[in-house]
């Protein structure tokens, strides 16, 4: 490994490359480094998968073509993982089919050896905008499953039948009470949920994945 992650933070992007290479994973940290962004570097996939990885902006910089892996076959375990991170592909041996699986599967860009600096660095950026654009809607998610976890269980059935459009007087007689307790119920969501508008409510019962086939036969 050329450059480690010692000292690193997690509010500046950290860039992993993975490459066989050692004068190209040299070569590579230090052209990320020189632009202010954090890299540490492996010599197979195996290193890399052992390697724990930051919450903060991150991509891989992947060789297609390593000493006994496939660079796909990382890819492919890498999509099943809770933190999976944008990838950029390098080769010396691209091909068509290969270059179109990895973008069907999710690649960033597949970029032929020698690469180009400034190539590389724009699909970094892509990369890193990507997975911030990913993380801050983990987040929000997570933000809301915690919200929703302060409902009632009655306050839950509320707002599963709000947000498909049911009236108050539609939600009482489904669930067997009065408009006026539905109302009481329906503040209390509002208010937990710290949502301002029912369209707002619904953004974010769709985030969690509420109301989904919530809607009774009346």
């Amino acid at each position: 490994m050329c450059i480690t992650g010692e000292g690193m933070d997690e509010t500046t992007p950290t860039i992993f490359v993975v490459d066989d290479d050692d004068s190209v994973r040299c070569a590579l940290a230090r052209l990320i480094r020189s632009v202010g962004m954090q890299v540490e570097t492996f010599a197979s996939g195996r290193e890399f998968l052992d390697c724990q990885v930051p919450d903060g902006p991150a991509c891989l910089v992947l060789d297609v073509r390593l000493s006994g892996e496939n660079g796909l076959v990382l890819q492919a375990a890498l999509r099943t993982s809770e933190r999976r991170l944008p990838i950029i592909f390098l080769t010396a041996h691209g091909t068509v089919p290969i270059c179109a699986q990895a973008l069907k599967a999710g690649a960033i860009d597949f970029l032929l050896k020698p690469v180009d600096e400034q190539n590389l660095l724009e699909a970094i950026s892509r990369a890193i905008e990507a997975d911030c654009h990913t993380q801050n809607q983990r987040h929000q998610r997570a933000a809301l499953a915690r919200r929703v976890m302060t409902l009632t269980a009655r306050e839950r059935e509320v707002m599963a039948m709000v947000v498909t459009g049911l009236l108050n007087k539609q939600v009482a007689d489904a669930l067997g009470t009065t408009e006026k307790t539905i109302k009481v119920h329906r503040g209390h969501v509002m208010k937990k949920m710290q949502a301002v508008s029912l369209a707002e409510l619904v953004r974010m019962a769709d985030t969690v994945g509420i109301g989904e086939a919530c809607t009774p036969q009346l």
